[in-house]
């Protein structure tokens, strides 16, 4: 949403855009532009252009290029239309926001409907202003703008490799304000403006870390049962599952209750220990019936155990009831009864 304690503005980004592409002076240079960032339209590729102007691709890219270097230099020179306006506008608003940003929520920042087209807008003008620099998107960062007098371009990047390297080291998904103090940036909100301009990070629930990481960017049923239950630290049934997931911030929420159960049986990260009821694996549980552990709690103990201390000692690790574990040692052939109330292994 646009920020309403911004100044208003007369003029939009559409009038800005055509205003600037007005003092080209050749039509298909303008088209060439236009297209090619996606000023009004979607943006297309330099063979698409080339075939709709009659003109060879390697054509429409010199093309570009000198038209886009000769606005950047009257950019320099302050003398393209409303640009030191916009300038000053796209500078204070990324004072508040961490002096960096996507441009997507740069956009969002300034219009109601920051649209594809209106993050279009946004970045071409950006990349005209001299106090701003611009990352084009491609493997590792999305389409960002910055304050050149704080970072330039290669300074950014070093800097949000740092943040990377700070997370790897740290292990885990961790707050921003702790990843900032280990990288020695005094500003979290810095921080997190230069980790958000990242593809190799990723944050969800308040804390960042790698975006191969499922607890901050699961990418299907499983991781995000996984991160439920790490989130809530206990045991949950399948029906508690599903509502958490339906409550969460995950990006694709739309699952039912029966695919997530189906996940819940197939992932070995998950253990049943109850009737519907699962925990972590990691947090110590293993697979099996309730014969099973009392065998492995018997085996463990090496010596016949008391059928109030084989419970208790079951109940560590399953949720069911007592009457479950009793009727599986007194009707279970593995198990036999040595004395009162005691039990051990059948030879």
């Amino acid at each position: 949403m646009a920020d309403p304690t911004l100044e208003p503005t007369t003029l939009t980004t559409e009038q800005l855009v055509t205003d600037v592409l007005a003092t080209i002076d050749r039509e298909r240079e303008r088209e060439i532009v236009a297209r090619r960032f996606g000023l009004f339209d979607r943006k297309e590729t330099l063979e698409q252009i080339g075939e709709m102007l009659g003109i060879t691709r390697e054509r429409v890219r010199q093309l570009e290029k000198s038209v886009v270097t000769k606005l950047r230099g009257a950019g320099e020179q302050g003398t393209l239309p409303h640009l030191v306006d916009f300038q000053t506008k796209i500078v204070k608003q990324l004072q508040t926001i961490g002096q960096t940003a996507r441009v997507s929520v740069l956009t969002a920042s300034l219009v109601e409907d920051a649209n594809k087209v209106e993050q279009a807008r946004t970045a071409f003008l950006a990349g005209l202003c001299p106090d701003l620099i611009v990352i084009n998107e491609d493997d590792h960062f999305f389409n960002s703008v910055g304050i050149k007098n704080i970072r330039d371009e290669k300074a950014l990047k070093a800097t949000v490799a740092k943040l990377i390297d700070t997370i790897k080291k740290l292990g885990e998904p961790k707050a921003i304000d702790e990843i900032a103090a280990a990288a020695e940036i005094t500003d979290a909100a810095e921080a997190e403006a230069l980790a958000s301009t990242s593809k190799s990070l990723a944050t969800l629930n308040g804390r960042w870390g790698l975006v191969k990481w499922p607890m901050v960017n699961p990418k299907n049923i499983r991781d995000k049962i996984y991160v439920i239950l790490k989130e809530h630290g206990k045991h949950l049934h399948f029906n508690e599952i599903a509502e958490a997931i339906k409550d969460s911030e995950f990006k694709r929420k739309d699952v039912t209750t029966q695919a997530i159960h189906n996940e819940l049986i197939k992932d070995k990260r998950f253990v049943l220990i109850g009737r519907g009821i699962y925990a972590l694996k990691e947090w110590g549980y293993e697979k099996g019936t309730v014969a099973d552990i009392i065998t492995e709690v018997l085996k463990k103990a090496n010596e016949p155990l008391h059928r109030d201390e084989i419970v208790k000692r079951v109940l560590e690790s399953r949720y069911v009831k007592e009457t479950t574990i009793l009727l599986n040692l007194q009707g279970k052939p593995q198990f036999k009864r040595v004395a009162k109330a005691t039990y051990a292994l059948a030879v």
